[in-house]
């Protein structure tokens, strides 16, 4: 079985090397590079096709959100992990909007790079226990502060497998196949969905999806 290969990118080279030897201690995970600016980033990413980049949110030269578009851009495969000392939902927004898979809190890098970067190299989006957290706490917040009820028991059983499917990463053609429908019943699902939950793109989706824990 074929390696997960990583792409480091951050400007602080201690900090690198800190995740290369947390990550080559796994057997199944090769760094093949480092990058100390976004644009380095960008460069090396398109040269050494990684599976997965581990992102620094602030760096030099080209932010680390604006990195992750151009990858994500040039190869949708690339699976993008930001590493960020923030955990409020403006920066996570704009992280998913950009096309990132996973968001990881530098305070728990240690204990979660390496399941990141597995989780991730499975297609599946990978956020730490504290964002998710958190995001839930806002969620129930804004709940109670409208009065309003959990609007996820609105959806049939079948949308709320098509949501499921939709945040953890999967495009119409593929929550079609595992669900033996046709894409456009599953367009309609999806515009069904984001009526009865007020969502407008991709990214409030998994957002929601988070909060709600119905993915890690």
């Amino acid at each position: 079985m074929s390696k997960i290969r990583v792409l480091l990118a951050d400007d602080h080279g201690v900090v690198r090397k800190g995740l290369r030897f947390l990550l080559e201690r796994r057997p199944g995970i090769e760094v093949v590079g480092e990058a100390s600016d976004g644009r380095e980033a960008v460069d090396l990413a398109e040269q050494l096709k990684p599976n997965i980049v581990v992102m620094d949110i602030a760096m030099p030269r080209l932010n680390g959100i604006d990195a992750t578009a151009q990858i994500v851009k040039r190869d949708a495969s690339t699976g993008v992990i930001m590493l960020s000392m923030h955990s409020d939902e403006g920066y996570l927004v704009r992280t998913l909007m950009a096309g990132a898979r996973g968001y990881l809190l530098k305070d728990s890098a240690e204990a979660d790079l390496v399941r990141a970067v597995e989780t991730v190299a499975q297609g599946k989006p990978f956020f730490s226990a504290a964002i998710s957290q958190t995001l839930l706490e806002d969620y129930l917040r804004q709940l109670q502060q409208r009065g309003l009820e959990d609007s996820y028991d609105l959806l049939t059983d079948r949308e709320k497998e098509v949501l499921q499917l939709l945040a953890e990463g999967k495009s119409n053609k593929e929550v079609a196949g595992l669900l033996n429908l046709s894409p456009y019943t599953v367009e309609t699902h999806r515009t069904h969905i984001m009526q009865k939950l007020n969502l407008h793109n991709t990214a409030e989706i998994v957002l929601y999806a988070v909060r709600k824990k119905i993915i890690a």
